[in-house]
């Protein structure tokens, strides 16, 4: 597939048919992940691929959990664990978390998790991210471009096996328990939850914000960016 298709058409994909992946497929994908950029050529991350049932329902109550979470801020009218989200946004997200429980499906992708072909568990060395923003007074995201660039990359890569999958960040909510189930060491954090497999349906049309609505010149006001035409 050409960069440029699989760029414009590489979209989440949570439901998968029960066609197994074979090790040597989800090791070419990591191979070719592998080259992505990062920080000082460090390299940070580590994968785990997760087998054991056991091990796999943990994940999935944790991701379940924090889902949970997650759905209760969109009942509330919050952006979801925004990190500029008030006091006042924050407790409405938590009033919500009941009905956000009732409004589970048992066969949604949070709830079936642990049944997805491919489960990958990404982590990253905290000791090796340049974190530029360290010492800034306000929410740090800089480590994440030496890991998320890898995470995305094997997202990619699966479409050259005719795979589809998902990066999510969910269960990070629950990290604490996350390392525990995996006896992931402190000096790790768990960047993304990545589910592969054969999908049931591919998505054939992303809809994103045109370049103009997001790209000025010169200043932050300055004038849209003039963009070739789609």
């Amino acid at each position: 597939m050409e960069l440029l298709d699989a760029m414009r058409t590489t979209g989440a994909v949570r439901a998968f048919t029960d066609e197994p992946v074979a090790d040597a497929t989800i090791g070419a994908i990591l191979d070719a992940a592998r080259y992505a950029p990062s920080g000082g050529n460090r390299q940070s991350w580590h994968v785990i691929v997760v087998r054991d049932p056991a091990i796999r329902r943990q994940v999935r109550d944790l991701y379940l959990d924090a889902w949970h979470d997650y759905v209760a801020h969109v009942l509330a009218g919050v952006v979801p664990f925004s990190p500029v989200a008030t006091a006042a946004e924050r407790a409405a997200a938590q009033a919500r978390y009941d009905d956000a429980v009732r409004a589970s499906r048992p066969d949604g992708f949070p709830e079936t998790l642990d049944g997805v072909p491919v489960m990958l568990v990404v982590c990253a060395d905290l000791s090796l991210l340049a974190a530029t923003d360290r010492d800034l007074d306000r929410y740090q995201f800089i480590g994440g471009a030496s890991v998320y660039p890898f995470v995305w990359n094997i997202v990619l890569a699966a479409r050259e096996f005719d795979l589809g999958g998902v990066m999510t960040t969910v269960a990070v909510r629950n990290e604490p328990e996350m390392l525990a189930a995996l006896n992931i060491p402190d000096s790790h954090a768990v960047a993304a939850v990545v589910a592969l497999g054969h999908p049931k349906h591919r998505p054939t049309k992303l809809t994103r914000q045109r370049v103009s609505a997001f790209t000025t010149v010169d200043a932050f006001d300055g004038p849209a960016l003039i963009e070739v035409a789609e």
